[in-house]
């Protein structure tokens, strides 16, 4: 079975960087966060896969994390942030190269205490289901 890692953490990518208001609210999406980063900003975390064929077709399914990162006082920005993430992820067509049928959902958000109590951070993930070409 052929992975989807990078097809899909680039779909992703251009998915969240696609959104013009999530783009307003960030000053990036990264897979690696450059230092120093300026906050707020978004990055693209773990990525699962399981197999999930059927009789004739092979696919996936794949469990996304998607982190908010704020340094603002209190979480109202943490959560708009991620509101901005959700709009642009949850529910929505998403381009794997080399997948068809692909179905990304949100399934659970939380917040994560910083050692540094000056940080924000927000962790969601979304469950991605997708059909191998």
């Amino acid at each position: 079975m052929a992975t989807a890692l990078r097809p899909l953490q680039t779909a992703i990518y251009t998915k969240l960087t696609g959104s013009s208001a999530l783009m307003a609210r960030v000053s990036g999406v990264y897979d690696k966060v450059p230092e120093p980063a300026t906050y707020p900003f978004v990055t693209i975390g773990a990525i699962s896969e399981s197999v999930d064929d059927t009789h004739d077709h092979q696919g996936l399914v794949s469990l996304v994390n998607v982190h908010v990162w704020s340094m603002a006082p209190g979480d109202s920005e943490t959560y708009d942030v991620f509101a901005d993430v959700d709009a642009a992820l949850d529910r929505t067509n998403l381009t794997v190269a080399g997948f068809s049928q692909v179905f990304i959902k949100h399934t659970q958000h939380q917040t994560i205490p910083d050692p540094d109590p000056r940080i924000r951070h927000l962790s969601a993930t979304y469950r991605v289901s997708m059909r191998k070409d």
